[in-house]
C-alpha cells in the first residue's frame, strides 16, 4: 500500500486527487462506485467521518482514518478547485471536471502499480479487501467489519475477508479460558 500510494505525484491536481481517492477506498473500505459517488455534504472532516450510500441505496456511517482525512483535506483545498470546471457536489472529479468513471480508476491504479514496481495486480476491490483484512487482523470483530463494509449478511463478510485460520486459531487459543 505504501509503495502504491507513494507512486502518485501529489504536486499535480490529478495526482493529489488519485491519492485522496485511493486513500478513501483503502482507508474507509469503500467500493469504487461509493467513492466516485461521494458528495461534499456526505463528508465531515472535523469529525473524520462520512455517510456513504452503498448498494440498494443503503446508507451507512464510516469513520475516516487520520491519514485519509489529511489527504482528502489536501485534495479538497488544493486540487479539487483546479479540477472544478462547473458547479458540482461530487468529491472526486475527472481531469475535465466531470464525474470520474470506473475504467479510469482501474487504469490509473494499473499505472501507479507500474511506477511503484508492484508486481501483484491490484484493483480497487483488492484495496477494499485489504481494509477488511487489516481491520480483522488488528482485532476488529467480524460484525463491526460487516457494518463498515455495508454488507447485509455476515456470511458475505466472512467469505469476502478470507480469514486466515492460523490467525483465528491463535486468537481463539489466547481468548478461550479452557485452552
Amino acid at each position: 500500500m505504501n509503495l502504491l500510494l507513494g507512486a502518485m505525484d501529489v504536486r499535480t491536481p490529478s495526482g493529489l486527487r488519485d491519492r485522496a481517492l485511493f486513500e478513501i477506498i483503502y482507508g474507509a473500505g469503500l467500493r469504487v462506485s461509493e467513492a466516485l459517488g461521494l458528495r461534499l455534504e456526505q463528508i465531515d472532516l472535523d469529525e473524520r467521518s462520512m455517510t456513504v450510500t452503498g448498494k440498494r441505496e443503503k446508507t451507512r456511517w464510516v469513520p475516516i482514518p487520520s491519514e485519509t482525512a489529511r489527504w482528502l483535506g489536501r485534495y479538497l483545498d488544493e486540487a479539487r478547485p483546479k479540477l472544478l470546471k462547473r458547479p458540482s457536489a461530487l468529491v472526486i472529479l475527472s481531469n475535465r471536471g466531470n464525474a470520474m468513471n470506473r475504467a479510469v480508476v482501474y487504469a490509473n491504479l494499473a499505472h501507479y502499480e507500474r511506477i511503484a514496481g508492484v508486481e501483484a495486480h491490484t484493483s480497487p476491490h483488492i484495496l477494499r479487501h485489504s481494509y477488511a483484512v487489516h481491520l480483522l487482523k488488528g482485532g476488529a470483530d467480524l460484525r463491526s467489519v460487516q457494518e463498515l463494509l455495508g454488507h447485509s449478511s455476515i456470511e458475505t463478510t466472512q467469505v469476502y475477508t478470507h480469514l486466515d485460520m492460523t490467525e483465528v486459531t491463535k486468537k481463539y487459543r489466547s481468548a478461550h479460558p479452557r485452552d
